[in-house]
């Protein structure tokens, strides 16, 4: 399976802090891949080092084969990544029509893309014309994820989805995930170890700043003592504590 995106090695300083030390992520065409780890590991540093938000200082990032090292965070967006940020950062005072139009590349982007929009989130629908503020955790999540669909995104960096959501919302966020992956491959920043395990084809560990192991989801969730090695889950299905 050919790789959309391919991380190799790379080292990312925040500061006078080293916070990735060699991570090395691919994400195959048409896949969802995780990046596990415990709080603090290197993984959403890992996801803004991809969109040159924190640069990295060594290694090599590549895009449907071309570099994006050294590359402003737009001109890597309008290569075709979306980045759905931790903590959602939607514009709470725009509505919701707003926030999805503002998100447009070009003219009609939002036009050709309702009809998956409105699949995937019913809701955003009925809300159409609310205030972002207004809106429940899962549907300010639902319409963070939304925004990064209406330009021709060809690939989806998507933080932390569950956070903080209610376990019958995080179903329905799954049920609109899985979906997606048939329309751009993702890679996800998750916590909840049994979302993850249930999403995700291919997953990558970071640990401490590393990516010491990689690979199928299915062969990780058989291996108990690999999961309570590097996320402390006592059992399968678990949540990392």
């Amino acid at each position: 399976m050919t790789d959309i995106l391919q991380v190799q090695g790379i080292h990312t300083f925040i500061g006078q802090f080293h916070i990735l030390e060699g991570v090395s992520v691919s994400v195959p065409k048409g896949s969802i891949t995780v990046l596990l780890g415990r709080n603090g590991a290197g993984k959403t540093t890992t996801l803004k080092s991809i969109m040159g938000m924190t640069p990295p200082s060594k290694g090599t990032i590549t895009f449907e084969g071309q570099s994006l090292v050294g590359k402003r965070s737009y001109t890597i967006a309008s290569r075709g990544i979306g980045y759905v940020p931790e903590h959602r950062a939607i514009f709470k005072d725009l509505s919701v029509a707003e926030n999805l139009q503002i998100a447009e590349r070009k003219s009609g982007d939002l036009e050709r893309k309702s009809d998956l929009i409105f699949e995937l989130f019913p809701d955003l629908k009925r809300l159409y014309h609310l205030s972002g503020g207004s809106l429940s955790g899962g549907q300010q999540q639902m319409l963070a994820i939304a925004r990064a669909l209406v330009p021709d995104n060809r690939l989806l960096l998507i933080d932390e989805p569950s956070e903080g959501l209610a376990p019958v919302i995080i179903e329905h966020l799954m049920n609109a995930i899985r979906q997606l992956a048939a329309h751009t491959s993702i890679l996800l920043v998750e916590q909840n170890f049994r979302m993850a395990s249930k999403l995700a084809d291919r997953y990558v560990m970071i640990d401490n700043g590393q990516s010491p192991i990689s690979g199928l989801m299915a062969d990780l969730v058989k291996d108990e003592a690999l999961v309570q090695r590097y996320l402390g889950v006592a059992k399968q299905g678990a949540q990392p504590q």
